[in-house]
């Protein structure tokens, strides 16, 4: 007995010790470790942020107006940067003057460099005046050369305007349309497939019907009908949200059913009954109890729904019924190469496709990763 009890005695605080409890970790945190571990949606999501910080600093970024226009420079190509002078010494990058003259045998305009002088390019010079983010005048741009010599890093269209400048201020456009398009889309598809999927009956069954004509509709067609019969007398910033509307019209059915068909689970669970049965509102079931529970796939819908905006809007602009000048698109820009002598002959007006290409895929990676992250039977 007395060594049964020293037994005790000397484990009392392994015996009675309180186990020590799991931290909680939230969905998002959770959400968080899955994506960290997605290296393409990392990649994904830096290309996205890099988009939008050029889309913010536009005007900043841009050495020139989009609009300016040289007639002496059409079609010049891009601008060659140099780091080693004619005599093989390294120096800070520089280019050097170009000039057009004229071939008498092919009566063509050929670009030649001057080697005489070199022009360095200098960060944070001095230009034309603007106003940064629409209300601060300035005239610091990123970079440039001293005049009269400009550079054009990716060389200039029929107009000689900049076209890196153009590429640039066109992300505005070609980035916000996706956004856009979400904000008046998405809503739309929550209220319809939310009533849907919790009333059900007869309104159910009126609200399927209405999902199956507008997803019958051919997008493509639509659009080209809705964007044709938009006023060619708008203002450009209309003519913006008109094609916002357009792209909106038929895109949100097939989310709503989406979530109709996830609210019809989620009506089903017993927290949602237990809130029915202490008698709380329908509003209240399901501001607090069924949205927040789509909150991931929403979440992954709208990063999934931006670049088939931007190639919408890329495809309307690039057949001449979308985006009209001054503002300035991606999708306009590429509608410059409509034939295969203006591409063989100056292939470097295919350059706003490349952003539109790596936008686009940048989006996607991204939102692969947003599902994987929000997937709640993926394990760590």
């Amino acid at each position: 007995m007395r060594r049964l009890l020293r037994t005790l005695f000397s484990r009392k605080d392994k015996v009675y010790k309180k186990p020590v409890e799991m931290e909680g970790v939230s969905q998002w945190r959770l959400a968080w470790r899955r994506f960290r571990r997605h290296r393409v949606g990392r990649i994904g999501g830096a290309i996205v942020l890099f988009l939008f910080l050029v889309l913010v600093f536009a005007e900043f970024i841009a050495p020139y107006r989009h609009t300016q226009t040289r007639s002496g420079f059409t079609y010049a190509p891009p601008t060659r940067i140099r780091i080693f002078d004619e005599e093989g010494r390294l120096s800070r990058p520089f280019v050097y003057a170009t000039e057009r003259t004229l071939d008498r045998a092919t009566w063509s305009y050929v670009y030649t460099e001057d080697t005489s002088v070199k022009y360095p390019i200098r960060f944070f010079i001095r230009g034309e005046p603007y106003r940064l983010f629409g209300f601060i005048p300035t005239n610091v741009r990123l970079f440039g050369v001293d005049a009269p010599v400009r550079v054009h890093l990716f060389g200039t269209d029929e107009m000689g305007r900049d076209l890196f400048s153009r590429i640039v201020m066109g992300t505005r456009v070609s980035l916000l349309v996706g956004p856009f398009v979400v904000l008046l889309s998405l809503p739309l598809a929550i209220l319809m497939g939310g009533a849907s999927g919790y009333y059900g009956g007869g309104i159910d069954m009126f609200m399927q019907r209405v999902f199956e004509v507008i997803m019958s509709i051919p997008a493509l067609p639509f659009w080209l009908a809705l964007g044709t019969a938009l006023p060619r007398d708008w203002s450009p910033e209309m003519r913006f949200f008109g094609i916002v509307a357009v792209m909106s019209a038929i895109g949100w059915a097939g989310t709503a059913r989406i979530i109709r068909g996830m609210v019809l689970s989620i009506r089903a669970m017993d927290f949602t009954e237990a809130a029915r049965a202490v008698g709380a509102r329908d509003l209240r079931i399901i501001g607090r109890h069924i949205v927040p529970n789509l909150t991931s796939y929403l979440i992954v819908s709208t990063t999934l729904t931006i670049p088939g905006a931007i190639l919408g809007e890329s495809g309307l602009s690039f057949l001449g019924i979308g985006i009209h000048e001054p503002m300035v698109s991606w999708g306009l820009l590429l509608s410059k190469a409509t034939n295969a002598a203006t591409i063989e002959s100056y292939p470097w007006i295919l350059i706003p496709g490349i952003f539109i290409t790596v936008a686009v895929l940048a989006f996607n990676f991204l939102g692969d990763a947003m599902r994987d992250a929000f997937d709640p039977f993926k394990v760590l």
